[in-house]
C-alpha cells in the first residue's frame, strides 16, 4: 500500500513548497544543512513557529518569538544572534515550516 505524500504533508499546490536548508543555525531545533522543509506560504506565524524570513535580501530560517512588544527571530544554536524584527518586518515573514524531509546517510 503506497503513502500519498501530498496527503500526509499536507502539502496544497500554490501555497506550499520545499525549500533546501543552507547553513546551522537551527541544528538545535534537529534542522540540518541540506534538509528539505515544507514551508506553507499560509500559516499563521505564531510566537514559537520557525519561520522562513525575507531579511536584507535574503531568506533566514529562525524561531519566531514575542517578548513583551518585540518580535525576534531566533536560531537554535548558540553561535548565531537573534534577529530584532521591528516596523513593517512583519511581512517578510515569507512562510512557515510545518516539516523537515531528510536524506540518509548514502541515500543521496
Amino acid at each position: 500500500m503506497g503513502v500519498d505524500l501530498n496527503e500526509q504533508l499536507n502539502l496544497h499546490p500554490g501555497r506550499t513548497l520545499l525549500l533546501r536548508v543552507c547553513g546551522d543555525s537551527m541544528l538545535g531545533a534537529g534542522i540540518r544543512h541540506g534538509d528539505l522543509l515544507v514551508v506553507d506560504r499560509e500559516a499563521t506565524p505564531r510566537s514559537g513557529r520557525i519561520v522562513v524570513a525575507l531579511l536584507e535580501g535574503g531568506f533566514t530560517l529562525k524561531r519566531l518569538v514575542r517578548r513583551g512588544a518585540h518580535w525576534w527571530l531566533e536560531p537554535a544554536n548558540p553561535a548565531y544572534p537573534p534577529l530584532a524584527l521591528g516596523g513593517n518586518d512583519d511581512d517578510r515573514l515569507w512562510g512557515v515550516a510545518v516539516h523537515v524531509i531528510r536524506s540518509l546517510p548514502g541515500g543521496r
